[in-house]
């Protein structure tokens, strides 16, 4: 479980556990502690998420190079459809073709996936940009009160 950043401050205008009031320069001072560790977990937050999208990105990677050499083995195919065909004029060619086809597809679409997984939307650290909205509105309401 997961703790928010306000979960272990007091309200300002709840008194001290003691029972007085606490002074101002120690409610600032309280108020820098918290911010440096929210300022803190943010950024761990924020490695956490890049960490994980710069893995989504090199899965893409792999698999557009995947489907660049699978492409490339079905070229090769092709290529060689069309010179069975010249130089035989007979029955191989056809067979060689449709090998050619399949592997030129299935190369496609491999290039295909490996480009939408490194879609810009697909990297945006969108976790980190929520918690950071979500800081900033309770910042503000601790300000308002």
């Amino acid at each position: 479980m997961t703790s928010r950043p306000d979960d272990n401050l007091r309200r300002v205008d709840e008194p001290d556990r003691t029972g007085t009031d606490r002074p101002l320069t120690g409610l600032l001072t309280e108020l820098a502690q918290e911010t440096t560790t929210l300022v803190r977990k943010e950024v761990e937050l924020a490695k956490a998420e890049v960490s994980e999208k710069v893995s989504q990105a090199t899965t893409g990677a792999v698999s557009l190079a995947a489907g660049g050499l699978v492409a490339f083995a079905g070229l090769i195919f092709l290529l060689l459809a069309v010179t069975y065909y010249l130089a035989t004029m007979m029955e191989p060619w056809l067979a060689a073709l449709i090998v050619g086809g399949v592997v030129t597809l299935v190369g496609v679409i491999l290039v295909v996936i490996g480009k939408s997984r490194l879609n810009a939307c697909n990297l945006q650290p969108t976790r980190t940009l929520a918690t950071i909205q979500d800081d900033k509105r309770w910042a503000k309401e601790q300000l308002g009160r």
